[in-house]
């Protein structure tokens, strides 16, 4: 699936609904809610362990929770997520070429 399609999924579910996509502020609260979810699971796999009972999570789970609320938020302003990660992926390449050590073939 390329990120266009994903953009086309979410659009075609979240237009079923009157509602619609959320506002700015709640779609942003969404993502750092998200985030926290990702931020336990990371943890509750390098060293904090979870509460008795409580379980440990999934992150390939709540990373794609994060990516949907992402294509939500591009959705609703318009934005074509595979292009703008292309640009991203262009200016890490550009910039960052140098930074680290690479791996010697």
């Amino acid at each position: 699936m390329t990120l266009h399609d994903a953009q086309a999924r979410v659009d075609a579910w979240i237009s079923q609904f009157e509602e619609g996509y959320f506002p700015h502020l709640l779609n942003l609260a969404r993502l750092t809610e998200e985030v926290g979810e990702v931020a336990r699971v990371v943890s509750h796999l390098n060293g904090k362990k979870p509460k008795p009972g409580e379980d440990i999570g999934d992150l390939g789970i709540e990373l794609a929770d994060v990516l949907f609320v992402l294509i939500c938020m591009c959705n609703r302003d318009g934005i074509d997520l595979e292009a703008a990660f292309e640009r991203a992926l262009t200016k890490y390449e550009q910039r960052d070429n140098q930074r680290w050590t690479k791996k010697q073939a």
